[in-house]
């Protein structure tokens, strides 16, 4: 009775959408107003992130079950959003109320589809992993056609979309699936160490890709071995992010205020780490400058309560660091663009490790028969790639095909001086609609 209660109230409610190009100067403001739900706030996030918008300001409130955001948003090169298409698109998605974001799982595996199979794996990293696992599935006539790997405290996780070589459709022969996962879970074992390859059949279902990366590092518990500092902080803006979590007795919530570098994605990866942690964001505030980010949530747990313990409150700081830090573009940024081929992906990473290279991180894709791979590397001892390697690379790749992309940014410090002013000193003044209209307009 209470599902059919819930339904016929959004019904009565359904989502509504306003884009404003003319309120403010620099930006477009993305208001949604809807009956609130577990997860919302990570599906409207979710569908600005993938169409590479960049979110600059967001104001967040759901109290008294009703859903109330603004976001202030660019495309890449900070201008406002007028193609209508993409407009068009943000507006017809938000306002479709009939599908809701899939739950977390927590297993890992090997998931056929229609279009392709879908590859998912977790194990220790280690110098050459990626170049072992993509040689095995080109030894097994299975061409990668799009996959994304990340590394965070010595864990790796990928999920890796192929097809079979011949028909270029998805892998479906029980046989040869038993294969792959034998095959490359020796592969991931490493060592031998207790924290082997994870892969198992995972239930039917579609997780969004980035979402399902982290949810298998969390459940790799890639957290744990992060530094931490005195009083439940976490080390200054030199190493990383600067967390905090403390109680808001008078509201009865959770506070969370972070300090980091700014970068695509982020908001994405903390809301998404939040979620998949059963917390929801009731109150919330993000601004960025040029190169830094705020962020402060007020939060509490899916059963109404705040965080309640220490041993919670330390947990959540440990995971919101590494939900920070699992995308960062560690490394030296090489861009591939070639003809695709069976083995194409497996004679890179091979020539990348005889040279010495550590992939950090990598965004696999194909289309109309060209691959387009980025790859983050160090040396394999997490230090700057030097010059010549790189120019030797080049050579055996071909100068035309691989094309390194120097940057300066990663050396760059955040200035020292201040502190987060609390963003939510006048939060609970902005008590209807118009208020929050009238700050999306004033920013």
């Amino acid at each position: 009775m209470d599902d059919e209660y819930a339904k016929l109230i959004r019904r009565m409610n359904p989502p509504r959408v306003v884009i404003d190009n003319d309120s403010c100067e620099d930006a477009t403001i993305i208001q949604v107003d809807s009956v609130n739900k577990h997860g919302i706030l990570l599906r409207v996030v979710q569908v600005l992130t993938d169409l590479n918008l960049v979110i600059t300001k967001a104001y967040i409130s759901s109290d008294g079950g009703w859903f109330m955001d603004v976001f202030n948003v660019t495309d890449q090169v900070g201008n406002k959003v007028r193609d209508e298409e993409i407009i068009n698109y943000i507006q017809k998605t938000l306002e479709n109320d009939e599908v809701l974001l899939p739950s977390l799982r927590g297993t890992v595996g090997l998931i056929p589809s229609e279009e392709h199979t879908s590859i998912e794996l977790s194990g220790t990293d280690r110098p050459g992993l990626l170049s072992e696992v993509c040689a095995v599935l080109a030894d097994l006539h299975c061409n990668v056609v799009n996959a994304a790997i990340w590394t965070h405290n010595a864990r790796a996780a990928a999920v890796v979309h192929v097809v079979d070589n011949v028909t270029d459709c998805a892998i479906e022969d029980p046989k040869r699936l038993a294969t792959i996962k034998k095959l490359l879970r020796n592969v991931l074992k490493g060592n031998n160490d207790l924290k082997t390859a994870k892969m198992t059949l995972s239930p039917p279902g579609f997780t969004h890709r980035e979402r399902r990366l982290h949810q298998i590092m969390f459940a790799d518990r890639d957290y744990v071995k992060v530094r931490r500092a005195a009083q439940g902080k976490v080390e200054d803006l030199k190493s990383g992010p600067c967390i905090t979590v403390y109680d808001c007795s008078e509201k009865d919530y959770t506070v969370i205020t972070m300090r980091s570098r700014d970068r695509p994605k982020l908001l994405f990866d903390i809301v998404c780490t939040l979620t998949d942690m059963q917390y929801v964001i009731f109150h919330g505030v993000v601004h960025t400058g040029k190169m830094e980010a705020y962020q402060e949530f007020y939060i509490r747990h899916v059963d109404g309560l705040p965080i309640s313990s220490e041993a919670e409150r330390e947990r959540v700081i440990l995971c919101l660091e590494a939900a920070i830090e699992r995308r960062t573009s560690e490394g030296l940024e090489l861009e591939l663009c070639a003809e695709d081929r069976l083995g194409l992906l497996s004679d890179i990473t091979r020539i990348f490790r005889e040279n010495g290279l550590c992939i950090k991180r990598a965004e696999i894709s194909t289309e109309g028969g060209k691959a387009k791979d980025i790859f983050y590397v160090t040396d394999v001892t997490g230090n700057p790639v030097d010059q010549k390697i790189v120019d030797s690379i080049r050579e055996q790749v071909g100068p035309n095909m691989l094309h390194v992309k120097w940057s300066s940014c990663h050396s760059a410090k955040l200035p020292e001086e201040g502190t987060i002013s609390y963003l939510f000193s006048n939060l609970f003044k902005v008590r209807t609609l118009q208020n929050l209209k009238l700050i999306g307009s004033y920013t």
